[in-house]
């Protein structure tokens, strides 16, 4: 059965039928059709060129042309792959086939101009909008089927939202989505910026272990209360710069945040920005945590209850299983013996409890390149912003600081990724000891370089391996080959860690059942 709704606008004006095209520009992805009906002048290509023009990379410029003589205009450099056609001139249905527009629709959206040439549907995700009128006045007829139901659904429930907390003129602007549910906004008001985040609950997979899905076991975040409670706890531990909190609905997945800049610390490394200073303030605030008191029961007055996940073995271990659940077969087209798995997890079931903390520490999981901003403005630890921590859990201090030095999609340079790591040693060293609430003077956690270099390459390796795993899934299962690029980088990083003594026997498991794992290929 097709979902489909159907309602009336009307424009009074060029702008708002432009601010019209922009809203739905928000919501468009390859595989989309905007099919546009109506005479010579209702509006079709006014909104055309405003759709394709929102579309556009943040300073791109360009003209959008007619295609009433190419037929067709292919935009491949805009946020999404777009395919202006215009069907005017044609005259059969045969022609309208083989222009390939089915073709097109794999990788791009299409936006149609004089749709009624066509013979039937394109996709099941069709927005229809049939334009009347003359002057400044429009009418137009919306009918939604598809991705485009939701998409209309979402948005009334954003403006809702933004209304609420004072930001309904706000002009609304396409931030980024990711590979999860999450997208953003940037919201313009009054000469300021912040962001909007829509991330709605997140369906529960199916069970792939013990009667739970993926998501419970390796404790992924849900909902965006992990987001709001996570960031004002990192906020209140430390004056950590996470975004500030501006508003929040728990119920429909939505929060304006503070905008802490565009100054990503991977975009840094690209351009070959001299990244010393982000990267030892990074370490300086890693090491800020390890000697922070804390707990993982989050609770304040001004939000609800939220306890932070443990980064148990259980998580850990289902991370390590994507290794022969999804890299085994893209690198041998065949699934992996029974015994292979058995004997991989009996491995990681050896070595893990010997990363394991005695007093867990809060640990982002994803303390990143594409998560770290560097804000030079502020002083010390603060000038390092932190995004993506609604996944944090209790686990090894050595996780975070493993994630920033051996990172999956930018090379930090061998003499910094040392200096990093040696600088954070220091740090720990001239301050040993942290006590939790809980604990007495004489169980105080004592700082060991020696267990901490242990656990760093554990943990290296078990990151690598779940990296690998995710990017060959990213690959087959999502169409995403450009992960791929990626895994060299990640599969030196794994057999660096196995060089430590306590992985002798798993670096024996890789050479003798997957050795591609230690040699990925560009």
């Amino acid at each position: 059965m097709t979902i489909s709704m159907m309602q009336t606008i009307v424009s009074s004006s060029q702008t708002e039928t432009e601010n019209f095209a922009k809203m739905l520009s928000l919501w468009s992805r390859p595989g989309q059709v905007i099919a546009l009906e109506g005479e010579l002048g209702s509006g079709k290509s006014t909104f055309a060129r405003a759709f394709i023009k929102a579309l556009a990379k943040t300073g791109d410029i360009f003209d959008v042309p007619s295609p009433s003589f190419s037929l067709i205009q292919i935009y491949d450099n805009t946020r999404v792959p777009i395919a202006h056609i215009d069907l005017y001139r044609l005259k059969t249905a045969q022609e309208v086939e083989d222009l390939g527009l089915s073709e097109l629709l794999t990788q791009h959206a299409l936006l149609i101009e004089w749709s009624e040439r066509l013979s039937q549907a394109l996709g099941s995700s069709t927005l229809t909008l049939s334009f009347s009128g003359s002057g400044n006045i429009r009418e137009i007829n919306i009918k939604a089927e598809g991705l485009w139901v939701g998409a209309f659904d979402r948005n009334e429930t954003i403006k809702s939202f933004l209304n609420f907390h004072g930001y309904g003129t706000a002009v609304r602007e396409f931030f980024e989505g990711d590979a999860s549910s999450r997208r953003y906004e940037k919201l313009h008001k009054d000469g300021k910026q912040v962001l909007l985040m829509d991330m709605p609950q997140r369906p529960d997979g199916p069970p792939v272990k013990s009667g739970k899905p993926y998501s419970q076991i390796a404790h992924l975040a849900e909902n965006i209360k992990s987001v709001v409670c996570v960031n004002s706890f990192l906020n209140l531990l430390g004056g950590y710069s996470t975004p500030k909190i501006l508003g929040f609905d728990y119920d429909n997945g939505l929060a304006i945040i503070e905008d802490l800049g565009s100054n990503v610390f991977g975009e840094m490394l690209l351009a070959g920005h001299d990244m010393t200073d982000p990267m030892l303030a990074a370490a300086e605030l890693l090491a800020d945590i390890g000697h922070s008191s804390h707990t993982d029961n989050l609770n304040f007055s001004q939000l609800d209850s939220y306890t932070i996940p443990p980064y148990d073995e259980e998580a850990l271990l289902i991370e390590t299983e994507l290794l022969p659940k999804w890299f085994w077969p893209y690198i041998s087209n065949t699934e992996p013996p029974d015994e292979v798995v058995t004997s991989f997890e009996l491995q990681w079931k050896k070595i893990l409890p010997k990363a394991k903390q005695k007093s867990p520490q809060i640990v982002m999981r994803d303390f990143h390149s594409p998560n770290l901003l560097w804000i030079p403005e502020r002083k010390g630890i603060l000038r390092v912003g932190l995004i993506d921590t609604q996944d944090a859990v209790m686990g090894h201090a050595a996780y975070d600081l493993m994630s920033l030095i051996q990172d999956a999609r930018v090379d930090i340079p061998d003499r910094l990724a040392k200096q990093t790591f040696e600088h954070y040693i220091a740090l720990r060293k001239a301050k040993p000891n942290f006590m939790t609430d809980s604990q007495s003077v004489a169980n105080k956690d004592e700082f060991s370089e020696t267990e901490f270099r242990t656990a760093y390459a554990i943990l290296g390796a078990q990151r690598a391996t779940k990296i690998l795993g995710i990017f060959a899934r990213l690959n087959k299962r999502d169409g995403k080959p450009a992960y791929l690029k990626h895994m060299p980088r990640v599969s030196r990083y794994l057999v660096e860690n196995l060089e430590h003594p306590a992985l002798a026997e798993l670096k024996q498991w890789y050479l003798s059942y997957l050795p591609e794992a230690l040699a990925v290929n560009p």
